[in-house]
Order: structure tokens, then C-alpha cells, then sequence
């Protein structure tokens, strides 16, 4: 081998003694340079007598599309002052079988493709780079500062299927996620507030939430301060099922001797559900005049629900009190039991709706 190939900078302190090829693979050997003293890993004191030497088989980076296998010879030092311990290599993690340029360039690509994909690039096993893209999230996250929440946004999803639920809480400003725990109950969310500590629970100003009663008495346990700001796509989500999907069932059901009749209520749940503005053509939209046209129920609890809505528009405290008590009196008045119904739970969570005014959030930034 030419002498300006035995010593490489990326292999610094040591020096090519063999290169085979093999199965469309580069085999080399590496043995410290005699002009390199080695140092202990400890306490970096260089120079101690070596104690012993160890082969260890590695992997590099490819090299013009191969694979590259290392066999290197390390050093074991009898360090005065930590006794036996292995010598440091800058290139070499301590007991890593991947050189740190290797793992530097996989956890690189981890950002950028799926683990699958930069397994298959590198011929590294997927568990293998896993772990080097979960040792990539938690350097960047030690980066990170430590957190001092001024508002927060809370939310619940699914997991899989059969009621599995897990939550999530982010900081609305810096749009950080700061914890993820399974479950939604208040048991589950209470170790975020205990890793928050008092003094940053105290600083809290509003939480952006739905209408879960976990979430809501727990920061009220642990936020004094905080005001807690309902949530407009859960609230109106909610009166779809509670008071809109009612009001059809029960509307299809008094028509079932007019099969056509019933028919049409029974399919027209997504043109209820769907906002005006997001029916995809003019079909869909005459359709939806001609049943609101024919049935007083459904086009009360529509129209309701576009009275809603505006509650979350208000500019002001004053503006949003007489757009409530309207609604309200409207509820109560409907004759629809499943509306006035929806409309004495509602009421009990009036505070966290005139929030809105105040702070305008939404847990939707979870959803970005």
C-alpha cells in the first residue's frame, strides 16, 4: 500500500496495515501510529504504559459505494490514576461498533428520510439506526432551553382503536412540544404538572383545551392563574353529535312511513356536519336548502350551529355576553330537547368560552 494511503485524516492516530476486498467490501486493518502516545479515556492523561492490546471490528462510512469493515487495534493503558482503562479515540466511541463519522451521516439522513430507507442506504440493521436517530432527538432536546410556558395548549388523540387515548401538551408561543403521556385522565396528565414544578405552573396565563373535565380541574389544581380557554372545532364537533346527529335520528324516525322522506334525512348527515363553505359543488349546496327548506327541526339546529360559531368571534366582553345570552334564550326556547339540553351543559362552561376574547387560542396548532 503507498505510504500516503497508510495514515488517513479520518482515522488520525492510526495507520493502514492491511486492505482486502471481499463480497464487494473494503477490509482494512488499523494499528496506532508509534509517534501517537495514547491517552487514557478517563482522565486524559497521556503517555501511561499500555496495558494490553484488543482487535475490535467496526464499520466505517462506504467508500465509493462499498461497505468499509475496520479491524482496529486498541490500546488498554494502566493509567496511575484510573487504573486499567481504554485509550480515548476521537473518531471512536467508547464501546461503539460504528465510527462516529458513520453515525454522524445516519443520524443526519434520519432527518430527512424514514429509518427503513437510511437502514437500506448505510446496510445497517433498522434497530441500529434507531437508536442512533433516538440519541440524535435527545442531543437536540438537551440543546434546547429549559421551557417557561406562558400558555399552553392541551389535547387528546387516539393511539389505536378501542378507546386508547394519549395527550399531549405544547407551548403556544414557541409552538414546542413539552409532554406526551398516555392517557387523558387526570392521574395521567398530573406527573406534566409535577415536572413543571409550582413556580413555572404559576406563571401559566391560559390553556387552550376542550371540554375534558380531567384537563380542566387539574390545571386549575396546579395554574391558579390560569384561565382555561375552550377549544371552538371540539365544542362545535361535539354539538354535532349531541344535538345535530339527535335531531336527524329522531326526525328520520318520525317520517318512516314516508320511506322517501326519511331516506334523504338519513343521508344528509355530512351536509348537516360539513360547513357551508366546504360543500364541494352547487349540487351539494341545493340539496342542503331543500332539506333545511322542508324540515324546521334540522334548519333550527343548522342555524344554531352558525350561532355558535360566532360566540368564538367576539371582540369584545360586552359583545360576546349579549351573542350568548341570545343563544341561550334561542336554545331554551327551540322546543328541541336534545338543543336545550346541549345548551344547560354548555352554560356550565361559560368561562372558558368568554376566554376566547381575551386569549385567542386553539388547540388546531397541534394539529400543524
Amino acid at each position: 500500500m503507498p505510504n500516503d494511503m497508510r495514515h488517513l485524516p479520518f482515522w488520525e492516530g492510526f495507520s493502514v496495515t492491511s486492505f482486502q476486498r471481499h463480497a464487494d467490501a473494503l477490509h482494512l486493518d488499523l494499528e496506532p501510529t508509534p509517534d501517537t502516545p495514547p491517552r487514557c479515556s478517563g482522565c486524559q492523561r497521556v503517555g501511561s504504559p499500555v496495558h494490553e492490546y484488543r482487535w475490535r471490528t467496526l464499520r466505517d462510512l462506504p467508500i465509493l459505494g462499498h461497505p468499509v469493515w475496520l479491524r482496529v487495534r486498541l490500546r488498554r493503558v494502566r493509567c496511575p490514576h484510573c487504573g486499567p482503562k481504554q485509550e480515548q479515540v476521537r473518531w471512536l466511541g467508547r464501546y461503539a461498533r460504528l465510527t462516529c463519522r458513520l453515525a454522524e451521516a445516519v443520524a443526519h439522513w434520519c432527518s430527512k428520510l424514514p429509518i427503513r430507507h437510511v437502514a437500506a442506504l448505510f446496510g445497517l440493521h433498522w434497530d441500529t439506526v434507531r437508536l442512533l436517530e433516538r440519541r440524535r432527538l435527545a442531543q437536540q432536546l438537551d440543546a434546547l432551553p429549559e421551557p417557561d410556558p406562558r400558555r399552553l395548549v392541551m389535547d387528546e388523540f387516539a393511539l389505536y382503536k378501542g378507546h386508547h387515548y394519549a395527550t399531549v401538551v405544547m407551548d403556544a408561543d414557541t409552538r414546542r412540544v413539552l409532554w406526551v403521556g398516555e392517557g387523558r385522565s387526570r392521574e395521567a396528565i398530573r406527573p406534566f404538572f409535577t415536572w413543571l414544578g409550582a413556580a413555572r405552573c404559576a406563571r401559566i396565563d391560559a390553556v387552550a383545551m376542550d371540554m375534558n373535565t380531567a384537563f380542566d380541574l387539574e390545571v386549575k389544581a396546579h395554574c391558579p392563574q390560569a384561565r382555561v380557554v375552550y377549544d371552538l372545532f371540539h365544542v362545535v364537533a361535539k354539538y354535532g353529535r349531541e344535538v345535530i346527529d339527535r335531531v336527524r335520528v329522531d326526525e328520520a324516525n318520525r317520517l318512516r312511513d314516508d320511506r322517501a322522506a326519511r331516506r334523504v334525512i338519513k343521508q344528509s348527515r355530512w351536509l348537516l356536519l360539513r360547513n357551508a363553505e366546504n360543500l364541494k359543488n352547487d349540487g351539494q349546496r341545493i340539496r342542503l336548502d331543500e332539506l333545511l327548506a322542508a324540515n324546521q327541526a334540522l334548519a333550527t339546529v343548522y342555524v344554531m350551529k352558525a350561532g355558535l360559531k360566532a360566540l368564538w368571534g367576539a371582540q369584545t366582553g360586552w359583545a360576546w355576553r349579549r351573542a350568548w345570552k341570545d343563544w341561550l334564550a334561542q336554545a331554551r326556547e327551540s322546543g328541541i330537547e336534545s338543543l336545550a339540553r346541549f345548551a344547560k351543559r354548555l352554560s356550565c362552561y361559560w368561562r372558558g368560552i368568554l376566554s376566547r376574547v381575551r386569549w385567542p387560542m386553539h388547540t388546531g396548532q397541534l394539529e400543524v
